[in-house]
């Protein structure tokens, strides 16, 4: 005959007396996400700020090094007076995504000097015709060699270089251009409450209504 025994192991029995304690130790056991490499177009904490908007870049002088950028938790984020709380949840996606490499425009550019980007058009053979593409170069480079072409460009007519923030060359005939950091570049827009939001939208729909009918001034 197997009797059980009516006492649970020590081990066994704190961990369900103290589930709180567990769940905190594996939280802090986790090894901390890799710090991702600064780029050209991103070379430093202020400039990611910088571009991803949302005024952010207020809080520059909290956030000085790229590896505080990429290792604050969201708590000391808090302590240090980044508010919101969905502006703190917005930095911390944008450094996820920054560390899977999504980038927003520009992000691709290797060839930076003081925060400009200088692109040109270049002229790919693809079978028996040519392609026109927007390449990065460095500042001056007439020529280019065939490079990856930048994201967010293209070429429009017989070689304009068109896409958000850019900036034509003056006397190039538009296939010549520049790109600089700006405030909100890569700024995810936040929705609008229409009618008050999900929440709120029957009751005030159902004002307007009774507005329109007289019913309420």
């Amino acid at each position: 005959m197997i009797t059980r025994s009516s006492q649970l192991p020590r081990t066994l029995l704190s961990s369900l007396q103290h589930p709180r304690q567990c769940t905190r130790a594996l939280h802090s056991s986790l090894p901390l996400p890799p710090i991702p490499s600064p780029t050209p177009f991103v070379p430093d904490s202020t400039t990611f700020l910088t571009l991803i908007g949302r005024q952010l870049s207020k809080h520059a002088s909290k956030i000085t090094t790229w590896n505080s950028l990429f290792s604050l938790t969201s708590t000391q984020l808090r302590e240090l007076g980044v508010e919101p709380a969905r502006s703190r949840r917005y930095l911390l996606w944008w450094r996820d995504q920054f560390r899977r490499g999504v980038y927003g425009i520009g992000g691709d550019l290797q060839s930076v000097v003081d925060g400009v980007a200088e692109m040109r058009v270049r002229e790919v053979p693809v079978g028996e015709t040519v392609k026109r593409v927007v390449v990065n170069t460095a500042p001056g480079v007439e020529e280019p060699a065939l490079g990856k072409p930048v994201q967010g460009f293209r070429v429009r007519g017989a070689g304009t270089i068109v896409g958000s923030y850019v900036e034509l060359v003056k006397e190039s005939g538009g296939s010549v251009a520049r790109l600089k950091v700006r405030e909100g570049m890569w700024e995810v827009r936040r929705g609008h409450k229409v009618h008050g939001g999900e929440r709120r939208r029957k009751y005030v729909l159902s004002q307007i209504a009774k507005k329109a009918k007289g019913t309420v001034k």
